[in-house]
């Protein structure tokens, strides 16, 4: 089985390469009100799973137990997992309260357009990491039933 202080080695370098999804979340976050409140929400829901990520490294370090590892991250998953489906929902309220504003003035709304780069970003990121980290669990699972 790995040491835990390869695996804290690996969680270390994994959250420093995050970098280009926490620190645009966290200045949408410092933006305060001049964002809207769906993206601060799902700002939050970024930096909540990467804090979840960050903060098994020094629980590596200390050998703290799998119960408490996996309940950390369970916890910090779930947390993320709601903040970005409150996030989702008050996207679409503010995307309808646009499209009334603009039927209000009589005007023709403007054609919606194709989720941002962001968006993108992020089903991209998706799609590389959930793989991967179910990948990264059944290995775990393997080395730690067949390690003893």
């Amino acid at each position: 089985m790995p040491s835990p202080a390869v695996l804290a080695l690996g969680t270390t370098a994994l959250c420093a390469s995050g970098c280009v999804w926490y620190l645009p979340a966290a200045a949408d976050l410092r933006a305060g009100a001049d964002r809207p409140v769906s993206r601060r929400l799902a700002a939050a829901a970024c930096l909540t799973a990467w804090v979840t990520v960050a903060l098994s490294a020094p629980l590596l370090l200390a050998a703290a137990s799998w119960t408490t590892l996996g309940a950390v991250t369970a916890v910090g998953t779930g947390a993320a997992v709601v903040l970005a489906a409150l996030a989702r929902a008050r996207r679409g309220h503010e995307e309808r309260a646009t499209r009334r504003t603009w039927v209000a003035l009589r005007l023709r709304p403007p054609a919606r357009r194709r989720p941002s780069g962001v968006a993108r970003s992020t089903r991209v990121f998706l799609c590389w990491f959930l793989p991967g980290y179910a990948v990264a669990a059944g290995a775990l699972a393997v080395v730690l039933v067949g390690g003893r």
